[in-house]
């Protein structure tokens, strides 16, 4: 059984820092691209970054360049999104997910066609 689970939200202040954790179980991690997702009240669910687990390349939305760092420890299928200097345009549900590899290059190009999602965790960030 494919599973994803997020963890690591809570309440922070702006300017403040957060480690999220999403472990991964049944498929295997270096097949996939593992993405955090983010989905705020009344909005759109966004992709925010992404890692490749064969090779750890990255992707990052613009909104978060600079202030959230991706990065996986493969020998614990766990794959983290370090974020600093949070805004409370930050506060949102973040999700994982994963999608399979079919193409060579950046990982999560388009965001879309996840194969598994996990429950999320919320990020609240106080003004």
């Amino acid at each position: 059984e494919v599973q994803l689970q997020a963890s690591g939200g809570g309440l922070v202040q702006a300017g403040g820092s957060l480690r999220l954790s999403c472990a991964a179980s049944g498929f295997t991690f270096d097949d996939y691209n593992i993405a955090w997702f983010r989905q705020a009240p009344g909005k759109e669910r966004e992709g925010v970054a992404c890692i490749s687990g064969s090779d750890g390349s990255t992707t990052y939305a613009d909104s978060v360049t600079g202030r959230f760092t991706i990065s996986s420890d493969n020998a614990k299928n766990t794959v983290y999104l370090q974020m600093n200097s949070l805004k409370f345009d930050d506060t949102a549900v973040y999700y994982c997910a994963a999608i399979v590899v079919v193409t060579t290059g950046p990982p999560c190009p388009t965001w879309y066609g996840m194969d598994y999602w996990g429950e999320g965790t919320q990020v609240t960030v106080s003004s």
